[in-house]
């Protein structure tokens, strides 16, 4: 038999309908979906049915009914806030794959904003009054940024090299170095992604060396192209070897089969005038010769979410016609913050007006100036955080050129109260927005390198809320 005194209890926990007559209850259903409040009344008296039965709270319904009407009201709303929010990256990871990569220039935005609030002619031409064709917006771009014949854009990288395998070699064999079948985000992998397209894939060489004569001894009559994946985010040191594009374009060339390269992460510009050497453009490795280019838009491009595919106008032209295109084709906010983005490259500064590469650009001596300014506010508003100015080291992230580092500067936060940095920093992430910081021996750290002047006023902010 259960304790008589415990069931009493339970017996005087009220049932939803009760609850929803309650006047502060009728005053949130005022201005809330019944739904929300309905499935908040139900949370509530099922947390107060489990602290009554597991002897944590106060041992009698009353007491564990006080404050029920403000704890419906806070699940209330946080059942109507939306899941994907907007958050302050404070990491120092400029391409940071969970907080959604490339954040997009002013100017992307805005064109993002133009074609969503109506129509556009997305898929209508409007010189000739007819149908058009949604992949030749950014053609033209394209082709002056790359040198290529021409391009056309999907919705990520994977799935232009997916494309790509399976316009030209679905069914056939794909070749492949043993030391280039990198996984990148989410455990998805070279080898899955080939055969998803329906190609078949031929590891040729060894883990850390592979040669020209190991790619010559894989061909044969059923082999359908050479694929070279840029080794963007890791690196391999000691006794290696690869084959540059230039020699497996010959390879290529001498078999008659089309070369395809995975760029991975898409540079545009020559990153060695910022110390970040190393990472071959678009540009130049349309040069090589390899017939088609694949590559992110959202890392070191730093527009929106896209794969571009560029190169021979005519292995172009039969990716673009595969059934599989109907599938990963972008939508009109996609291309139009992507063509917004590529314009900055063509008509402007990039380094100065496309955000990541300004990020990436940013100097350790601006960044200490701005983090004095950030740590004289943060002290102002929440001085038991006791911020101090340090330096730091951000990363590209996103998958790309994984040794760089990029020296920076940051405000330390140092917790006194109970949780020390692990509660200080779950707190920041339970801010409005949510601030994303490291923690880091025994303290927070926001590093500036990732934080712009108008996050201040949101990070201050946070760490009042968050402070003791």
């Amino acid at each position: 038999m259960g304790d008589p005194d415990s069931n009493a209890a339970f017996r005087r926990i009220p049932g939803v309908d009760s609850v929803l007559e309650r006047p502060a209850v009728r005053a949130i259903l005022e201005t809330t979906p019944r739904w929300a409040v309905v499935d908040a009344v139900r949370r509530a008296l099922d947390d107060a049915r489990a602290a009554l039965r597991s002897g944590t709270g106060p041992g009698d319904a009353d007491s564990v009914l006080e404050g029920l009407d403000e704890h419906i009201a806070a699940f209330a709303r946080a059942r109507l806030r939306p899941s994907l929010t907007p958050v302050v990256n404070a990491t120092g990871v400029v391409l940071h794959t969970n907080l959604g990569r490339a954040p997009l220039a002013p100017s992307a935005i805005a064109a993002i904003e133009a074609v969503a609030r109506g129509w556009s002619n997305v898929e209508y031409d409007l010189e000739a009054g007819s149908r058009g064709n949604r992949h030749g917006h950014l053609a033209g771009l394209l082709r002056d940024l790359t040198g290529a014949e021409a391009a056309v854009v999907v919705n990520n990288n994977a799935s232009a090299v997916m494309l790509a395998l399976a316009a030209l070699a679905e069914g056939r064999e794909v070749l492949v170095s043993r030391g280039e079948l990198v996984e990148i985000g989410g455990s998805f992998r070279i080898p899955d992604v080939c055969r998803q397209s329906g190609a078949r894939l031929v590891e040729v060489g060894a883990t850390n060396r592979t040669h020209a004569k190991d790619y010559r001894a894989a061909l044969t009559p059923d082999s359908g192209a050479l694929l070279k994946v840029h080794r963007s985010n890791f690196a391999m040191r000691g006794f290696v070897a690869e084959v540059d594009p230039a020699e497996m374009c010959a390879i290529g060339a001498e078999s008659s089969l089309p070369v395809l390269w995975d760029l991975g992460s898409g540079c545009l510009v020559d990153l060695a005038a910022i110390g970040l050497g190393g990472e071959p453009t678009v540009r130049q490795a349309v040069a090589t010769g390899c017939d088609l280019i694949t590559f992110s838009g959202d890392k070191l491009l730093g527009g929106p979410q896209a794969g571009i595919i560029c190169g021979s106008a005519s292995l172009v032209d039969r990716v673009r016609r595969h059934p599989l295109m109907r599938a990963v084709r972008p939508g009109k906010t996609s291309l139009a913050a992507l063509e917004a983005t590529l314009r900055l490259y063509r008509d402007g500064d990039p380094l100065r007006d496309v955000p990541v590469l300004a990020m990436l650009a940013a100097q350790r001596d601006e960044l200490s100036e701005r983090a004095r300014t950030l740590a004289a506010k943060i002290s102002a508003a929440a001085p038991d955080l006791a911020p101090e100015v340090v330096e730091t080291v951000g990363r590209v992230g996103g998958g790309a050129m994984p040794e760089a580092t990029l020296p920076s500067a940051g405000v330390r936060l140092t917790p006194h109260g109970p949780g020390g940095a692990d509660a200080l920093g779950a707190a920041l992430h339970r801010g409005r927005p949510p601030v994303v910081a490291r923690v880091d021996a025994g303290g927070v750290i926001l590093d500036l390198r990732t934080l712009s002047d108008a996050d201040f006023e949101a990070v201050v902010a946070a760490c009042a809320a968050a402070g003791p």
